[in-house]
This record gives structure tokens, C-alpha cells and sequence, in this order.
């Protein structure tokens, strides 16, 4: 079975950086594709961003692509989200979530497409 935990979040000022990892326990983690959500308070989950199992295909938001990266490293379990030029309203608890790869590559932006997901991690953005 997949479990994650996620980890890296924190408070940052507009515009800084910041890196969340998460990590598997799981020992066939390559088979299953990686995603990130956010869920703001009061508001209902959205994806971010996610990585196929072979790191050939990524897939962003638009609200933040060109400022957030994600990676994977099968080798280490580990999905990693860079996230730069931050904005308050990237203020959410950020979860990772994760699916087989045998279903291929459609509706990564959906939340209901993924099986496993971790406790999430806040990130605080102030103006």
C-alpha cells in the first residue's frame, strides 16, 4: 500500500520560496503517478500539479505554472513541489496524492482520480 506524508511547509513572505517533499512508504512507487492539491479554508481542493511515474510528463495549473516545479526521485520515494514567486493566495494546506500509472494520463487535475493521499502541510503566504 502507498502512504505519504507530506512535509516543507511553513510561513513566507510574498514572492519568497518555498519546497515541500513527500515522501513514500510504499516499495512500488515508480507505478503510480504523483499529484499536488491545495485546499484554501472555506474552499474546496484544486490541483497544483502532477508527475508521471517515468518524470516525462508534467502537468501544471495555470495559476502556477512557470512558478511552481514538480519532481519525483522513484529512487529516494520522494515527489517534491518547488514553489516560487508565492502569492498569499497560495495560502492552503498542500497535499500529495497518488494513482497507478496504468491509468494512464488523463484528468490528473481531478482529485477523485487519486486513491492515496497524505495529512497535507501548511503553507501561509502574507502580503
Amino acid at each position: 500500500q502507498e502512504q505519504l506524508v507530506e512535509s516543507g511547509g511553513g510561513l513566507v513572505q510574498a514572492g519568497g520560496s518555498l519546497r515541500l517533499s513527500c515522501a513514500a512508504s510504499g516499495r512500488t512507487f515508480s507505478i503510480y503517478t504523483l499529484g499536488w492539491f491545495r485546499q484554501a479554508s472555506g474552499k474546496e481542493r484544486e490541483f497544483v500539479a502532477a508527475i508521471s511515474w517515468n518524470v516525462i510528463s508534467t502537468y501544471y495549473a495555470d495559476s502556477v505554472k512557470g512558478r511552481f516545479t514538480i519532481s519525483r526521485n522513484n529512487a529516494k520515494n520522494t515527489v517534491y513541489l518547488q514553489m516560487n514567486s508565492l502569492k498569499p493566495e497560495a495560502t492552503a494546506v498542500y497535499y500529495c496524492a497518488s494513482r497507478p500509472s496504468s491509468r494512464g494520463l488523463s484528468n490528473t487535475h481531478s482529485s477523485y482520480t487519486y486513491d492515496y493521499w497524505g495529512q497535507g502541510t501548511q503553507v501561509t503566504v502574507s502580503s
